[in-house]
């Protein structure tokens, strides 16, 4: 279908946007369902662009273990600094996972082997279009699949009430350290996706806008679901392509957008909210 091929190739930078976006809302998501208000999500992509950029790079790994250890080391990272941050909660966490990100763009700055300020270029174009959407795909159905589980039950109820889950037997800390983990290696997938789509990299593109913009996802889709903070990933990538000829005030309409949503759709714009058809474990109320 070479109509096909055609679209692909001129709209292959914002396709591939598009299903990184989603993958870093759902590394949003997972966080807010398990009740805890963390904005590493860009901190975690930069280590997983940066690792899997220098392991490109310097190293013959094929791209499915270059992918693994983008994935693992932001995991790492997140393990480090959970348990002490995790204590933490609401305002007080987020300032934490910010403080991450810019101590790790300082480091980006001024360690050689990251390019410094200019960051690195000429990373392999290794990721495709098909990659990023499976992998997109799988963690979304993950998610559903948990979110039907007890796991998912034991979420809802450390983001409803985090005290009355620890007397229910649920662990807290252990459940949301877990969500940290698994919303670092999301991001880190996503941050090697889009290193090795754009081939060039800097320290600025893992700043505190970046950690705002994906949070803006989870605000403008809504939290009900996993679905809801992909389809507003996909909206405010899209909306900078559908807005270019006012492309001096296309920001003011991101904006403008989010705000009217928390005004009058508090709940996103996908309010529908995953039914838990899951058993807490036994002696827990449900």
């Amino acid at each position: 279908m070479p109509w096909l091929d055609d679209i692909l190739w001129t709209y292959q930078t914002l396709i591939h946007s598009l299903g990184i976006n989603g993958l870093l809302a759902l590394s949003m998501y997972v966080v807010l369902a398990a009740g805890q208000l963390s904005l590493g999500q860009a901190a975690f992509m930069g280590l997983g662009a940066y690792t899997g950029a220098l392991l490109s790079l310097h190293t013959g790994l094929p791209f499915a273990l270059v992918l693994a250890a983008s994935a693992l080391a932001p995991a790492v990272v997140a393990a480090v600094i959970g348990i002490p941050t995790l204590r933490l909660t609401g305002v007080y966490l987020a300032i934490a996972t910010i403080g991450l990100g810019e101590v790790l763009r300082v480091v980006y700055v001024n360690a050689g082997i990251t390019g410094g300020a200019l960051g690195l270029n000429g990373i392999p174009g290794r990721t495709e279009t098909w990659m990023i959407f499976l992998a997109l795909g799988l963690a979304l159905a993950g998610a559903f699949a948990v979110g039907q589980s007890r796991i998912g039950r034991a979420m809802e109820a450390m983001r409803s009430d985090g005290i009355a889950a620890a007397v229910m037997g649920i662990d807290r800390a252990a459940g949301q350290l877990a969500a940290l983990l698994v919303s670092a290696m999301l991001a880190g997938l996503a941050g090697c996706f889009s290193a090795h789509s754009a081939s060039f990299i800097g320290p600025n593109d893992y700043a505190f806008e970046t950690a705002v913009t994906i949070l803006s996802f989870a605000i403008l889709g809504g939290t009900g679901s996993p679905l809801g903070p992909v389809v507003g990933a996909l909206v405010l990538t899209a909306l900078p392509e559908v807005l270019r000829p006012l492309q001096d005030f296309r920001l003011v309409f991101n904006g403008l957008i989010i705000v009217l949503v928390v005004l009058f759709l508090p709940r996103g714009v996908v309010p529908w909210r995953m039914p838990r058809l899951g058993r807490l474990p036994r002696g827990m109320a449900p």
